[in-house]
């Protein structure tokens, strides 16, 4: 009241003194702008404040800076402060939602509070514009009735929206991580080769397995760490240690002997076990040193390698002579027919229809062979599927060991109406080593000691053991390169190994076009070692010269010679000119193959793969139709189908043509 007397007096001396006007003026400006000006600047601070502690720039505003603004409407038009509520507005007013975050009471609530404006003569600021209500489920919500309500909605809606669409976007993006993350694991883990983890360690799922191996295992790997520190043991003078790994070792070894599967270990298995695995454990605690355990195991890691190469090379050697030996059944067949042939009178042992032989317009087959079973079935299968067995002619040469067994066979089991005859290589005076290279070279020291004196340590290590066979020392062998020599008064002649069978009837191949070529054969190039280059010394200048080592190779087994252009062109000379070449084998390995390849090059006309299907005797993935639709299937390799490491699923095509019931198979107890 006394500030009003005094404005009134103020107002009643207004016109004595225009000097008294100034301090009005400031009062009233100080009155106003103060306040102002102190709430603007708290709510900067605070909200400056807020920005350096929490890192967020857009925060509620403060109720002191709503309280400020609403007290200078009245000097502001209401365009002025939309803009300055507006500029204002990412700052976020400070509200009554983040004081009860901070775990205040639901029921605080906010002091009412007037500011009167004498200057203005405007009514007392209600405390609802600024009151803020609490629902009945706990949410506080601004009260409708405040002024700028509908725009503190719609930017609360648009900031509503944005935190949406950023979590949304979050989301999305940890949804995306974790597939990323999962099919980076998925792709590691089909990486892993899961039948190398855990090989040798004993919590691999196999010990679940009754029928496992892991009882073996873990005795093999008791008795490797024991022989390791049997080593160390005698290395640091442990003498009675060193004795007692040797008992379990010794042991250990009697248990597993040539077991395989935990079946086969006796009941005191795990009694061993027990007992090894005591002594291991004293022996770790004494003698186990990381670098000298590495070092025993790395040595005896070596040594097991060259063990197994050792036994590798002898095992290629061993199966290279089984597969070209003659198995005691066949051996014993042999002898009984030899017999009986000498026992028959000489006017018994010849073969009928003898006229055919040199008759040039009948069907002629060549077959070199000292096996009676395999020549057999030669001539059994190619007859029973011939349309007219009497056009076909067979000239058999053999060795004089089975001569007269070759010969009694066939007197015994004629081929039907077919003619055939039997001739031993020695009959062929003409084949000796002032004409024949190859029979020359064999007679030599150097070829002797490569034959017979393998193990000389002298030898070079390279000598491939494939090519130490002795079928080279037989002119059995090479006798496919004098052909015209052989069977002067033939003009085309079908060359057959006795490992082959015939399935379907060979007539045809009489009248395919050879175009002026030596040899009709199957090509084998359909893989980069049936090529030139894999039988062919092409570092040797003469043979990188004067032939591609691309060049596609060919089967010998089932070829068809035209003999006239043969002796045209003196195939059998140009065989014997690089025979002579390859006198100390710098050309090629001994075989038949790589002269064949060089004799024919050019000379060479492809016939259908249909012909001529190979590889029964080493390959076990051949298409059983294509063997099936083959005129002749070719048991090349080792695995022959009269030896018992023959592939059963191809034996089948060579027994149906031997009679098991014959009683000279019965006596040698020859037997499917």
């Amino acid at each position: 009241m006394a500030l009003k007397r005094g404005l009134s007096s103020v107002g009643v001396h207004r016109n004595r003194s225009s000097g008294s006007r100034f301090p009005i003026v400031i009062l009233v400006l100080f009155s106003v702008l103060a306040p102002l000006v102190f709430f603007v600047g708290r709510g900067l601070y605070i909200s400056d404040q807020n920005n350096v502690q929490s890192g967020y720039t857009k925060q509620n505003v403060d109720w002191r800076e709503r309280l400020a603004l609403q007290s200078i409407k009245n000097l502001f038009t209401k365009e002025v402060i939309d803009v300055v509520t507006t500029s204002t507005a990412d700052l976020g007013p400070l509200s009554l939602d983040s004081f009860r975050k901070g775990n205040l009471s639901a029921s605080w609530e906010v002091v009412e509070t007037s500011v009167e404006d004498d200057a203005t003569s405007q009514p007392n600021l209600k405390a609802a514009e600024l009151k803020q209500e609490t629902s009945k489920d706990g949410k506080l919500l601004d009260d409708d009735r405040s002024p700028d309500a509908p725009a503190k909605t719609l930017r609360r809606q648009l900031r509503d929206n944005r935190r949406a669409k950023r979590a949304a976007e979050l989301v999305h993006q940890d949804d995306e991580a974790t597939l990323k993350l999962e099919n980076a694991a998925i792709e590691r883990s089909r990486a892993v080769d899961s039948a190398v983890l855990g090989r040798y360690n004993i919590w691999r799922r196999e010990i679940e397995n009754e029928n496992s191996d892991s009882t073996v295992r873990l005795m093999r790997d008791q008795i490797i760490m024991a022989q390791v520190y049997i080593g160390i043991a005698k290395m640091k003078n442990k003498l009675g240690l060193q004795q007692e790994l040797k008992i379990r070792v010794k042991e250990s070894q009697r248990a597993v002997g040539e077991s395989t599967v935990d079946a086969d270990l006796p009941h005191s298995a795990p009694e061993k076990i027990k007992a090894m695995g005591k002594v291991l454990s004293i022996a770790r605690e004494q003698l186990y040193d990381c670098k000298l355990v590495t070092g025993k195991l790395r040595a005896m890691l070596q040594i097991s390698d060259e063990q197994v190469r050792s036994l590798k090379k002898q095992s290629t050697f061993l199966s290279q002579l089984a597969a070209k030996t003659i198995p005691n059944a066949i051996h014993c067949l042999s002898m009984r027919l030899t017999i009986e042939y000498y026992l028959l009178p000489l006017e018994k042992r010849k073969f009928p229809r003898s006229e055919n032989l040199e008759n040039p317009n009948l069907y002629h087959y060549a077959l070199f062979s000292d096996n009676v079973l395999a020549a057999s079935v030669v001539v059994n299968s190619t007859i029973m599927n011939a349309k007219d067995p009497l056009k076909h002619v067979f000239h058999l040469v053999t060795d004089k060991l089975n001569f007269g067994a070759m010969n009694m066979w066939f007197l015994l089991n004629p081929p039907g109406k077919a003619t055939i005859n039997v001739e031993t290589v020695d009959e062929f005076k003409w084949l000796n080593s002032s004409y024949c290279p190859v029979l020359r070279q064999l007679e030599t020291s150097a070829m002797k000691e490569y034959y017979f004196k393998a193990d000389n340590p002298t030898k070079s290590a390279s000598s491939n053991l494939k090519y130490r066979n002795p079928k080279y020392l037989s002119m059995l062998n090479h006798l496919r390169f004098y052909l015209p020599q052989v069977y002067p008064k033939l003009d085309k002649i079908l060359f057959l190994d006795d490992d082959i069978v015939v399935q379907n009837d060979l007539t045809r191949l009489w009248s395919v076009d050879l175009h002026g070529k030596v040899n009709g054969a199957v090509e084998t190039c359909g893989e980069s070692f049936h090529r030139f280059d894999k039988y062919l010394n092409f570092s040797n200048p003469h043979i990188s010269r004067n032939f591609d080592p691309n060049a596609c190779g060919w089967a010998y087994g089932m070829n068809m010679f035209d003999l006239k252009e043969w002796k045209k062109r003196d195939i059998t000379g140009i065989y014997h000119k690089w025979q002579n070449m390859n006198e100390d084998r710098a050309l090629w390995k001994l075989g038949t193959l790589p002269p064949g390849l060089i004799t024919f090059y050019g000379l060479t006309h492809p016939l259908e793969k249909s012909w001529h299907v190979l590889g029964l005797g080493y390959n076990p993935s051949v298409d059983k139709k294509e063997i099936e639709h083959a005129a002749v299937i070719h048991y090349n390799g080792n695995m022959k189908p009269w030896l018992e490491l023959a592939m059963t699923k191809y034996r089948s095509y060579w027994t149906k043509y031997i009679k098991y019931d014959h009683p000279y198979l019965r006596s040698c107890n020859l037997s499917e």
